[in-house]
């Protein structure tokens, strides 16, 4: 459906994803255009959550929090809507994870917050665009992620593991990623550990808790950014009666260009 990652503009994938026609993850997509987690919760515990994304911004940059019922998303786009926008979500019923739709209308409720959380997919392009190889993309992947032992700040019922993604670098581009996502503190910024997995507690690299794994070659270093599905370990954790997510790499494409987000 389409022939080359990043030669889409955002308004056609979005169209493909809201008539169904792409349930995948969106890693490489329309790749000058910033990306967004997505987390929607009852305004009863939108307060707790707000605060836990302030008091740990390396996993939880926010780019968008919404009025109570409010499904478009002005801000981030033309006719963006929450509701159908997303290639696939998570619906999550006291913090198990109960089905995952490809459109959530008739789950739409007028007390739901959206909250969209910067996605370290928006960094990939400056990456690339310094002459580093991202395997995920190459072999037409998904990110691969990993629970770690790094704890994250809490705030009322939420809390829990930060969740970190990985990507494998030669060890020469190492220094020079560390400089070019230092510039995109709204989309995870620098990362948060290189080489041994061992220290932040993933024992086993070839086994993702989300994504897919991707090899690590001999003269490669594992590289760790934190990540957007961090609430999801939070929320199971805070078990809230009813929350929707994005599914792990099925984020939502905004109008938004990666570079209008650079710090320098």
């Amino acid at each position: 459906m389409f022939g080359q990652h990043g030669a889409h503009s955002a308004t056609h994938v979005r169209s493909l994803i809201r008539q169904g026609r792409w349930t995948s993850h969106t890693s490489g997509l329309a790749d000058q255009h910033v990306q967004g987690n997505i987390v929607i919760l009852p305004q009863a515990l939108a307060m707790d959550f707000l605060l836990y994304c302030q008091r740990n911004p390396k996993p939880c940059p926010l780019l968008a929090v919404s009025e109570p019922g409010q499904s478009l998303l002005s801000t981030l786009g033309t006719d963006i809507d929450i509701r159908s926008d997303l290639p696939r979500y998570r619906v999550w019923l006291d913090g198990e994870l109960s089905e995952e739709p490809t459109d959530i209308t008739h789950l739409w409720r007028d007390d739901l917050v959206t909250f969209v959380i910067g996605c370290s997919f928006s960094f990939e392009q400056a990456l690339m665009a310094a002459g580093m190889s991202l395997r995920h993309i190459d072999e037409g992947r998904n990110v691969a992620m990993y629970r770690t032992n790094i704890a994250t700040a809490a705030a009322g019922p939420f809390h829990g593991p930060m969740v970190v993604s990985m990507r494998p670098l030669k060890a020469a581009d190492v220094i020079r990623a560390v400089q070019i996502t230092s510039r995109f503190p709204d989309v995870h910024g620098a990362p948060v550990h290189i080489g041994d997995p061992t220290l932040i507690g993933i024992h086993d690299l070839s086994r993702p808790d989300f994504g897919d794994a991707v090899v690590v070659m001999p003269d490669e270093l594992p590289v760790f950014w934190a990540c957007g599905v961090t609430p999801q370990a939070a929320i199971q954790q805070a078990r809230p009666a009813f929350c929707i997510t994005h599914a792990p790499g099925a984020m939502l494409i905004t109008d938004l260009l990666n570079h209008q987000l650079a710090s320098l």
